[in-house]
């Protein structure tokens, strides 16, 4: 591993996924499992009647924006596997984003060719792409903000953000952290932010208790929180957020709202699927759910991702896992593909993490794919077989929400707190300003 550089990963990595790439073009024409995801169908459809000039949300199901449909025009031009081969590329570009944020961070060569290839030849994820999901899309958009505040780029960081936003809701649960990073003590006039180092953070001892966990006093953050980058960076993300609504409402209309954005923000699900809440939806499908059902399925994930952002927001990477993480297990409907949001940020987090693979790292492991296993089992029982085992597939759920939990308590507890950026004296910096 140490002898292979980035570029040597990489190029393996896209021939691996251009077999992959082929082989479901051959599985998809000879065996009745198709290997092509099923949503790409729909992004195709979809793209065939933009092409045509008509509505995309002519396809019933197609829930996204119209930018990706735009994106996968190509589809009925050049060839139906356009889109795979794009999703590939931005998978790959993913990687290329762990790398270059863990060496800005000065992470030793090993350890960052480690986390990239935790990433790249990671199951979940190089099928992710060369099935027709869309999903590397986000992630990429994801890591490149990151990239940009690191590098003090906030005008650029607040663009990409408004317009993933627009492409995926569920960012919308990055701004506050974004918002706190973007901290006086660390941005300031003239001066590119100061990123604290791998090996600065390896020698350090528990000071205190807040400069540990990195929590934020509730009333110095409400007073400070109107700084200027803040301000810019909530008006511009907010500007490209609404330019992007606003035109494709103009074009598509109210189809566009519903199937795009509000769809996602009040979906229920009553077909079976990982979460919790599948079997309440389900036996209430034919119902309409109260005020208080609603709060109460959202309280849970609000409470957590408040906790988990006012404790480790200053290390950012590590709060946009924990957050990720948290917001899936804990949501009303989850699917498979959920679980690449949190592990495009995964590779982020590992050089901090004292984990060791051989025992505590395996028992995760297991102890999450075990959970998710068990309620394959019943899930195959119930699709395939019409069994109807609707309460134990419940109870499977419950299973992986407690796995879930305990692999995210043991992630924090081994994780090395380290803020991405240093505090800088502010005397210095503007005596620093004026000399630039």
């Amino acid at each position: 591993m140490v002898s292979m550089d980035i570029r040597t990963v990489l190029l393996f990595s896209a021939i691996f996924r251009i077999i992959l790439i082929i082989y479901g073009e051959w599985q998809d024409s000879h065996m009745e499992v198709r290997y092509t995801d099923v949503d790409y169908q729909v992004f195709s459809d979809a793209a065939s009647f933009m092409a045509s000039g008509e509505s995309p949300y002519k396809r019933t199901t197609y829930r996204y924006s119209p930018l990706l449909a735009f994106l996968l025009i190509p589809n009925s031009i050049i060839h139906r596997s356009w889109g795979k081969f794009l999703f590939s590329a931005l998978d790959l570009l993913v990687g290329w984003f762990i790398y270059t944020i863990l060496k800005l961070r000065k992470v030793p060569e090993n350890l960052c060719m480690y986390s990239v290839v935790v990433w790249l030849f990671n199951p979940f994820t190089f099928t992710i792409g060369t099935r027709g999901n869309c999903e590397p899309i986000v992630c990429a958009m994801i890591l490149w903000i990151i990239i940009c505040l690191m590098k003090g780029n906030v005008l650029q960081a607040a663009f990409w953000y408004g317009l993933v936003v627009h492409l995926r809701i569920y960012p919308i649960i990055y701004a506050l952290p974004i918002i706190l990073v973007l901290d006086p003590d660390f941005f300031q006039s003239g001066l590119k932010p100061k990123l604290q180092n791998w090996s600065s953070s390896q020698g350090k001892t528990p000071q205190s208790h807040n400069r540990v966990t990195g929590q934020y006093d509730l009333v110095t953050t409400l007073k400070s929180v109107f700084t200027r980058r803040r301000i810019m960076f909530g008006l511009v993300s907010g500007a490209v957020f609404l330019f992007c609504t606003g035109l494709f409402f103009y074009l598509y209309g109210w189809e566009f709202l519903h199937e795009a954005l509000l769809y996602h923000l009040t979906r229920t699900d009553p077909r079976h699927n990982f979460s919790i809440y599948f079997y309440h939806i389900y036996l209430h499908s034919e119902q309409e759910f109260s005020v208080v059902e609603k709060l109460i399925s959202f309280l849970p994930q609000f409470i957590v991702q408040l906790v988990l952002i006012f404790s480790f927001a200053q290390d950012l990477p590590f709060c946009l896992f924990l957050q990720t993480f948290a917001f899936v297990e804990f949501n009303k409907v989850i699917t498979a593909q959920y679980f690449v949001w949190f592990f495009c940020l995964l590779p982020l987090i590992l050089p901090w993490s004292k984990m060791t693979l051989k025992w505590e790292g395996l028992c995760c492991i297991f102890v999450w794919m075990g959970a998710q296993s068990h309620w394959l089992m019943w899930a195959y029982l119930l699709e395939f077989k019409g069994r109807n085992v609707f309460v134990q597939l419940w109870f499977a759920s419950i299973l992986f929400l407690a796995a879930n939990t305990f692999v995210l308590i043991m992630i924090i507890r081994r994780h090395k707190f380290a803020p991405v950026f240093e505090h800088r004296d502010r005397a210095t910096s503007k005596n620093a300003a004026k000399l630039k």
